[in-house]
């Protein structure tokens, strides 16, 4: 890109921004460039192999329901992320795919996704919990 002589010689160069377009300058721009897609590369097979176990994984989340079904609350993106976290997943609940919150007992397929391009889809089980199973034999 060309810029005005005195913009590039005053601001640009000193602040490290811009350098002259000589052969070797642009051969090492090539080489950046070139080791910056090996490794967003090693970062996609890395975050795909996540993807895989993701799927294979299944949640089970315990919740106070009624004898329909119906949950007294709801499970939400939160409740799922902390799910993962305690299996051993790193996963933020902004990357949990869910349209509204689960209001019922039942199993779910909900998606979470990893980077831009992968996503993964994993099961959620909404069980009774075990203190109303308890109440329900007594």
């Amino acid at each position: 890109m060309k810029v005005k002589p005195g913009f590039a010689r005053n601001f640009l160069i000193p602040q490290g921004l811009a350098t002259v377009a000589t052969e070797e300058n642009r051969q090492a721009v090539e080489k950046h460039r070139a080791r910056l897609l090996e490794l967003q590369a090693t970062e996609t097979k890395q975050l795909q192999g996540l993807a895989d176990q993701i799927s294979a994984h299944s949640v089970t989340i315990e919740a106070n329901a009624n004898e329909e079904g119906q949950l007294y609350g709801s499970v939400n993106q939160a409740d799922i992320s902390r799910s993962l976290t305690e299996a051993g997943f790193t996963i933020t609940a902004e990357q949990i795919l869910i349209s509204g919150v689960l209001k019922e007992l039942g199993m779910y397929t909900v998606g979470v996704q990893l980077h831009e391009h992968i996503e993964a889809e994993m099961k959620v089980w909404v069980v009774p919990s075990a203190e109303e199973l308890a109440e329900g034999e007594e």
